[in-house]
């Protein structure tokens, strides 16, 4: 008979066996992202699948209160992927529980033209109205008072990214909330990790949401949470996740609160199973045991990745400080920011565009993305939706003309990062006076 602790030691030192391959320069490629798995992921995900926990369960419940601690949060919600994090914190803003606050078709909201589309598109599927702002050139964010000038008579909430890692200005945009009376959603998906003042980033919104892709700060596969102070608020991201479900009970229990036939809810007759009462439109957007277990042996190491990637970062921004033509990413000032990737900017005096320079790197393997959607109006599906632009939007406009970025994730090497500022001063040396 197989022991299942004999079939786990043997995937653990099936993983030690596979040796890493050396770099290459010009031959291995250097991702622009990736996850990092090892010995234990690799056994923590077996486990979980010889139990056969195929749904969500207790180990995703574990992960939901390891993760709300460790980024210092009362509640986590585990869901399926970011963008469903995103659609589930807007969608929460529209609950009836919310009474007069709650968001209504029509409704403002003030979020960023240089944005990931489905940090917008939950605006738009809840009938709400974006109201885009423009970044700066220097951190890719917008600024508290880009944010203030762009608050109207409808305002009602404002989404932000923390770009590429990059906190905005978390603390003052809060407080320009609190004042005018409006949500704030944090989209932390790329930013697991940074720091704003003292605090970290996913701490200062009313939502939170995560992207546990294996893109991202830690992976559980696809996944993606959302986290909150209110318990409110955290009651409706859960029911919204379960089917819209009144009911608060795991799937799995039956009876936990003693209460399953003792409701009298909506036109429904006294007594009406619980489990089977809907109060929220909602969705099927769980996520299983399968992913915890991984995203549990992830956030072990979650201290150790984002140090990495700060490294890299450090190493990249260093080695090309003073090059020509490109403008270099600067943290957002008092923050410390566990870096998603390394954004460079070509110059409008460049006797080169971007896609030359990302033509020259690709060629050496260096992978390379723009800047998420640029100028989100631009692209196909927002032409013609209601919308409101209350002033320029150069900067964002130059970002999809002219940014791009690299990658800065764990599994890069300095071997690697210095072949990266090798290559992009080879580019420019060979495009104007050595650099």
């Amino acid at each position: 008979m197989i022991k299942r602790e004999d079939l786990l030691q043997a995937i653990r030192e099936y993983h030690e066996q596979q040796a890493d391959r050396p770099f290459v320069p010009g031959t291995t490629e250097i991702p622009v992202s990736g996850a990092c798995l090892d010995a234990d992921d690799k056994t923590a995900l077996a486990a979980a699948a010889v139990d056969l926990r195929i749904a969500a369960g207790a180990l995703a419940h574990s992960f939901e209160t390891s993760f709300a601690r460790k980024i210092g949060t009362r509640k986590a919600r585990l869901t399926n992927s970011g963008s469903s994090a995103n659609l589930l914190a807007m969608t929460a803003l529209t609950a009836p529980e919310l009474g007069d606050a709650r968001l209504r078709p029509g409704d403002e909201v003030v979020s960023a033209a240089a944005a990931f589309p489905t940090t917008v598109n939950p605006i738009l599927q809840n009938g709400l109205t974006p109201v885009f702002v423009d970044v700066d050139e220097h951190t890719y964010n917008p600024t508290p008072e880009s944010v203030e000038a762009a608050i109207g008579p409808r305002t009602r909430a404002v989404v932000l990214a923390h770009t590429l890692g990059n906190p905005f200005p978390a603390a003052e945009v809060a407080e320009l909330c609190r004042d005018r009376g409006l949500f704030l959603v944090e989209d932390n998906c790329d930013a697991v990790g940074s720091r704003y003042g003292s605090r970290l980033t996913g701490t200062f919104g009313d939502l939170s949401t995560v992207s546990f892709y294996p893109a991202h700060h830690l992976t559980t596969g696809e996944g993606g949470c959302v986290l909150t102070d209110n318990l409110v608020l955290a009651r409706v991201v859960k029911s919204l996740r379960d089917w819209g479900r009144d009911c608060w009970c795991a799937p799995g229990e039956s009876d936990k609160c003693g209460r399953r036939f003792d409701f009298a809810l909506g036109d429904l007759p006294r007594g009406y199973d619980h489990k089977y009462t809907y109060s929220h439109i909602g969705y099927n957007l769980k996520a299983t045991d399968l992913q915890a277990a991984l995203g549990l042996s992830q956030l072990a190491k979650l201290d150790a990745f984002c140090a990495t990637r700060r490294h890299n970062w450090s190493r990249l921004r260093e080695g090309l400080d003073g090059v020509d033509h490109l403008r270099l990413p600067e943290p957002t000032p008092g923050s410390d920011p566990s870096w998603f990737g390394f954004a460079m900017t070509v110059t409008p005096d460049a006797p080169f565009s971007r896609v030359a320079i990302v033509a020259f790197l690709e060629s050496r393997r260096i992978s390379t993305r723009v800047l998420f959607a640029g100028n989100v109006l631009r692209h196909p599906a927002y032409s013609g939706v209601p919308c409101r632009v209350p002033g320029s939007l150069a900067v964002s406009d130059h970002v999809a003309d002219n940014t791009f970025w690299v990658g800065v994730y764990p599994g890069i090497t300095d071997e690697m990062t210095d072949y990266l500022v090798a290559s992009v001063r080879e580019f420019v040396a060979g495009h104007g006076r050595p650099s």
